[in-house]
């Protein structure tokens, strides 16, 4: 199987998008947020690794090519956000206001369970860029010499758990404004949660969208003191 993997130069890239599919498909006739598409595809991906006995680097030599769409696809987002902006010229303040608050209460968390659980500053470091999107987040980890790795993980998590609960939570707290929505979604769980914000409606959706590209930059400049702390 690790041949078929290794010679095939799509064979890792059409497996995901067939796990993603039948994701996509489970949770339409359950209805349940637990199927999400991203989180089914990871299970059964490395089911697949774990049962063929695959070699991660073969999987990757071919689902690479996916990667390579997630700039060009966060950039995308921005067509939302065009068609709201006099929506944004609006509330300016609220929604800046919302963005660093998310932004700092991230970095509040991660410096609390880093002081909890005995973290070293690498592994500090590491967890800072959670809830930003991949594309940042992995450079960000790089320069202030994270575990890649491990942050790609929490990066996906965060993802995943916020596009999972976001709706939930809102209705939990009895948030209703769409702006509101948006900005506390796309700023605590990047691209991943921002699927989420579309689905609830195209202002959630384009707040959401303005919020990745945000708290992304005010991550990385706090981020540059934050190192420092712990």
């Amino acid at each position: 199987m690790s041949e078929m993997f290794l010679h095939s130069t799509f064979f890792g890239a059409f497996v995901t998008f067939l796990f993603y599919q039948l994701g996509t498909v489970l949770k339409k006739k359950t209805g349940l947020a637990i199927f999400n598409p991203i989180l089914v595809a990871a299970v059964l991906i490395i089911v697949l690794l774990k049962v063929f006995s695959i070699d991660y680097e073969a999987y990757s030599s071919g689902a690479k090519y996916i990667t390579y769409l997630l700039t060009p696809t966060t950039v995308c987002l921005a067509i939302p956000l065009y068609e709201q902006f006099e929506l944004l010229k609006k509330h300016p303040a609220a929604i800046m206001a919302g963005i660093i608050t998310s932004v700092v209460t991230t970095f509040l968390l991660v410096l609390a369970f880093s002081i909890l659980f005995g973290l070293s500053h690498r592994e500090f470091v590491t967890f800072l860029p959670k809830s930003i999107t991949t594309a940042i987040g992995i450079s960000l980890s790089e320069q202030l010499d994270g575990y890649v790795a491990i942050t790609v993980v929490a990066i996906i998590i965060t993802g995943i758990f916020g596009n999972i609960s976001a709706e939930a939570v809102l209705k939990l707290f009895h948030v209703t404004e769409p702006i509101a929505k948006g900005v506390a979604i796309g700023s605590i769980s990047h691209a991943v949660g921002t699927a989420k914000a579309m689905e609830l409606g195209e202002i959630e959706g384009a707040m959401s969208s303005l919020s990745i590209a945000v708290a992304g930059v005010l991550t990385v400049i706090l981020a540059a003191f934050a190192s420092g702390v712990y």
